[in-house]
């Protein structure tokens, strides 16, 4: 059994939000039942009455309050942490705006969509007096990072950051440059050569690379951020069932792309954004894509006896989600998925459970990568691992297992080491032979988001273990 992880007590804000979710919903639920006793419920009331996944999402407001609160606590506990783990002494992030270095803009707080002019935060390590961090900035950077540069008595910006380090005098000054990942080079080039220049020789041979500094700070997510995910995994798995229903497809009737609409307008409908346009495909043998055309009938048309898939993800608190799940459309009175797609869904499932099983604190993404395969070869599997790091960032900085174009190894990002309370996408195909299929494999598509606590791996919710099952006739 998997333990889930202890959520951390309610602060005060998670303590209003519950209490003004109750409200709310004792409130919907007195109107609905007053109306029943007027003679029905108006079309709003029932709308209001239905959408529980919206009673789930709180208002802009509260939402920007509870993403500084964990904002302030990566900052205040994170930070310190990572820069001694790597040995910085000094970290150096500089961006304009609109071409924001990816890392400070998670480092923005909610109202600051973007940078203002040339923001540069610094962080220096002040040994037991901890980790300073400040804006070298014409504005302080809300009441996370104080001010340090007037302008007016100082004109040269980076002067002023020179002075500042020269007086900390650091064994080493990181900037933001990296081979392996671009979330981690934001360092422009015109930045670095002014900052460089505006250097003494001695900090300037102090420079080096804080790629894995950034890709720590990317990456790790506290007990707070872990706790949220769950909801914010729920949420996104609610809207995947809404539109695998017949709420949302009519067989016969819909296409893929009237599916893949319908679930933006519901992600816009809820207040939320995506970080990519969510995908249907239709999955069928090709005598059945043949004997469609020969009907005259479009193949992007969702038809009774297909395998469904979506590719789908909402972005909530600074958290992504990225999910692979499938549904069936059942043929007049069948009542369940055919027992030869069911059992490609069960490999699919064996095959999650041999990669998770291979999550070890230390090893690389191509070791992880090479295991696995190993072992779902030996399994009679026909294994495709394309797994990557989630969080702040959807396609995430961290350990990369696997491409579905490389599955002999990830250069760079494949190289780097699993560390414990980082989230990822376990994203695969497994192909299997299916007589019932043809001479090509049935491919089973599944992605599902989890966390390694150090020790093993845990999915944020539920995985998926069967099919949506979507009705030909009108429920």
């Amino acid at each position: 059994m998997i333990t889930r992880r202890l959520r951390t007590p309610f602060t005060p804000l998670e303590t209003l939000r519950s209490m003004r979710l109750s409200m709310s919903l004792l409130m919907s639920l007195c109107i609905g039942l007053a109306a029943i006793a007027a003679g029905g419920l108006s079309p709003s009331v029932r709308a209001q009455a239905a959408d529980g996944l919206a009673a789930q999402i709180l208002p802009l407001r509260e939402r920007a309050a509870l993403q500084d609160e964990i904002l302030r606590e990566r900052l205040d506990s994170l930070v310190p942490q990572l820069m001694r783990r790597e040995g910085i002494s000094a970290w150096v992030i500089i961006g304009r705006e609109y071409n924001e270095d990816p890392v400070l803009k998670t480092m923005l707080p909610a109202t600051w969509l973007n940078a203002r002019r040339r923001t540069v935060l610094l962080f220096i390590d002040r040994g037991s007096a901890g980790i300073e961090r400040m804006a070298v900035a014409r504005y302080a950077v809300g009441d996370l990072f104080p001010g340090v540069w007037d302008p007016e008595r100082q004109p040269d910006q980076y002067a002023r950051i020179a002075a500042i380090l020269a007086a900390a005098d650091p064994d080493t000054v990181a900037v933001n440059t990296s081979n392996a990942y671009a979330l981690a080079d934001g360092l422009t080039y015109s930045e670095q050569r002014d900052f460089a220049a505006a250097l003494p020789a001695t900090l300037r041979s102090r420079l080096v690379s804080a790629e894995r500094l950034a890709v720590g700070w990317l990456e790790t997510r506290t007990p707070r951020e872990l706790a949220l995910y769950e909801d914010v995994m729920a949420i996104a798995h609610g809207i995947i069932a809404e539109g695998f229903s017949r709420r949302a497809i009519t067989p016969g009737v819909t296409t893929t792309e009237d599916l893949e609409w319908w679930y933006r307008q519901r992600v816009n409908d809820l207040g939320l954004t995506t970080w990519f346009h969510n995908s249907i495909e239709i999955e069928r043998p090709r005598r059945e894509s043949e004997r469609l055309q020969a009907q005259g009938l479009a193949l992007d048309i969702i038809q009774p006896g297909d395998h469904v898939h979506i590719d789908f993800g909402i972005s909530y608190l600074n958290l992504q989600t990225d999910t692979q799940q499938n549904a069936y459309i059942l043929r007049p009175g069948e009542t369940d998925a055919p027992a030869h797609l069911r059992r490609a869904f069960a490999e699919g499932n064996a095959l999650q459970d041999i990669l998770t099983s291979n999550f070890e604190t230390g090893l690389t993404g191509n070791e992880i990568l090479s295991r696995s395969r190993a072992q779902a070869l030996e399994s009679g599997l026909g294994p495709i691992i394309y797994t990557h790091p989630i969080g702040l960032h959807g396609h995430a900085a961290g350990t990369t297992i696997g491409m579905w174009d490389r599955q002999d190894g990830v250069p760079g990002s494949g190289d780097y080491p699993l560390h414990a309370d980082t989230a990822y996408s376990i994203e695969l195909t497994a192909e299997v032979d299916l007589d019932e299929w043809g001479e090509e494999p049935m491919k089973m598509k599944l992605e599902q988001n989890g966390y390694f606590d150090g020790a093993r791996f845990h999915y944020f919710q539920s995985r998926q273990t069967q099919y949506h099952l979507i009705g030909s006739d009108a429920d």
